[in-house]
């Protein structure tokens, strides 16, 4: 069987994501702050092309305080401003306003004794008995991203919904949609 990349094929940056980066499990304790810089980043791709947020990838980590939850949540009507004018980001007012409500919901959840990386896990769907073999045939969302959409909202957080719920747990490895013959299929 021939291998190739499921996308990305063509561009560095996009190639090194696919290669090493999506759909690559989480270790057994993820790390908090790359949950929510993944999260935050699947939601601004919402509508847009996701190489558009890889080579902004950086701006977005110098403007959102390296995604440290606690310093975002501590953003004021100032740093909206800022973010607002600043280039090296997507600058859409609902997507950072729903990224600094987002690191205030994180911090709840922390308060109230939870890890972002335990309500994903929880929402992980069954292995699938085979892998799929084409792109075409992966689901934008699942009952599980939906329940996990569900969930996140009823905690504080926006811009979550069931196809950005799907990304986010297929960018964090929760599930692996690489399809038959992919050069990354586990």
């Amino acid at each position: 069987m021939e291998t190739f990349r499921c996308f990305g094929s063509g561009d560095p940056l996009y190639e090194a994501y696919h290669d090493t980066e999506w759909g690559v499990p989480p270790s057994s304790s993820p790390d908090e702050r790359e949950l929510f810089e993944r999260m935050s980043l699947e939601a601004f791709q919402s509508g847009l092309a996701w190489i558009t947020i890889l080579r902004k990838r950086e701006g977005f980590r110098a403007a959102f305080a390296g995604f440290d939850p606690a310093a975002v949540a501590a953003f004021d009507d100032g740093d909206v401003a800022r973010l607002m004018s600043d280039a090296g980001i997507v600058r859409n007012r609902a997507k950072v306003d729903a990224t600094i409500a987002n690191a205030r919901a994180l911090l709840a959840l922390h308060e109230n004794g939870e890890r972002l990386a335990d309500v994903f896990e929880a929402h992980r769907p069954p292995a699938r008995a085979a892998r799929l073999s084409r792109l075409d045939q992966i689901p934008a969302s699942t009952p599980e991203s939906a329940a996990l959409a569900t969930m996140l909202k009823k905690r504080g957080f926006r811009f979550v919904g069931a196809t950005t719920a799907y990304a986010a747990m297929q960018a964090l490895g929760y599930v692996d949609d690489h399809v038959q013959g992919c050069i990354s299929a586990r």
